[in-house]
């Protein structure tokens, strides 16, 4: 029995010091290291007849900016434009004659301007609510914010470790703890496409039937998307703490969600959000990337034979092989009680 235990504890001991060695939480980690999903847009075969559009297509094909493919359709009868989303490629989110103010509707908005200047600012979560404006989902509305508010002040953010090499933040902007929301009209004609994204590609939520929320994080991740009436106090919190936890899964494709089209150069704006980040004090938290909390080992201090005590050098352990050294400690004192255990 006692043995059984052991394996058990060593068991999931190893399982922790593989685990644990990514400190990055999951929305930066989505940011940085995440690529984003393709949505891809047909054309009419007689779009090569418009000149402007074509000019206007060009860029968008040769390795643009958006996460969008641009293909064109072989059956000349059709006349519409057709985008499907980046999930299942599959499921129409906009249709429709295309043209100069159709593409760029297609391309942007206000709405995905503003989430995208968040991102960019060091916004954990951005929550977009779609408001119907029905009387009855202001008091929800406030109650979220107010919640959103509360977790803020309470969460924390996993102690990032400078020496940890699985741990490396990629440029972008500071590494902070803030939940913010933004309210999009329901009946906003410049965000139906937004909100027709936000609300999942096989019908999450549909926003006929009312207001909405939606977590937007990453390179315009989606986690979920959520009836204001079923977005209770327990889901906004295991939300906003999955997302600001450890990335104990680093595959995109093994966590939940899905894409919105947003037409940036990641590289270049996580570069210059690098750039302009600075000492400055934040109203959010801001987690220091040399903490005093940080979890390291002083060895103690030995001169060598030819070394004075003055120059001796001093060895910085980090938390990750702390955590495998322990385990394999572990594992020796496992083997030690099953042979003697054996041998009796």
């Amino acid at each position: 029995m006692l043995r059984s235990s052991l394996l058990v504890l060593l068991s999931a001991t190893l399982l922790q010091a593989q685990t644990c060695a990514c400190t990055i939480p999951v929305f930066r980690y989505a940011l940085d290291r995440w690529e984003t999903d393709r949505f891809k847009l047909t054309v009419p075969a007689t779009t090569s007849q418009n000149a402007e559009l074509t000019d206007l297509l060009r860029p968008l094909r040769a390795n643009g900016k958006a996460n969008l493919d641009i293909a064109t359709a072989r059956d000349v009868a059709i006349t519409k434009a057709e985008l499907l989303d980046s999930k299942t490629t599959s499921q129409t989110v906009w249709s429709g004659d295309l043209d100069k103010a159709a593409l760029a509707a297609v391309l942007d908005s206000p709405g995905r301007t503003e989430i995208l200047k968040r991102i960019l600012a060091g916004e954990s979560v951005v929550w977009v609510i779609v408001d119907s404006g029905k009387p009855e989902d202001q008091a929800e509305i406030a109650r979220i914010e107010k919640r959103l508010k509360f977790l803020e002040n309470v969460a924390a953010l996993p102690i990032q470790d400078p020496n940890d090499p699985d741990s490396q933040l990629g440029p972008g902007p500071a590494l902070l703890l803030k939940f913010t929301t933004l309210r999009l009209r329901s009946d906003d004609p410049a965000e139906k496409l937004l909100i027709t994204m936000l609300s999942g590609p096989t019908g999450k939520v549909d926003p006929a039937q009312g207001s909405f929320a939606a977590a937007v994080f990453g390179k315009g991740r989606v986690l979920g998307a959520w009836p204001l009436t079923h977005l209770d106090d327990t889901a906004l919190e295991e939300a906003c703490m999955f997302l600001v936890g450890r990335c104990s899964c680093r595959l995109k494709n093994d966590n939940p969600g899905w894409d919105i089209l947003l037409n940036v150069d990641w590289p270049k704006a996580l570069q210059d959000a690098a750039d302009k980040k600075t000492t400055a004090s934040e109203p959010a938290k801001q987690v220091e990337m040399k903490l005093p909390e940080t979890v390291v080992t002083q060895a103690q201090v030995i001169p060598l034979a030819n070394e004075s005590p003055a120059t001796a050098t001093t060895v910085a352990i980090p938390q990750s092989t702390i955590l495998l050294a322990s385990s394999a400690l572990l594992l020796s004192c496992v083997a030690f009680l099953f042979f003697k255990q054996k041998s009796r």
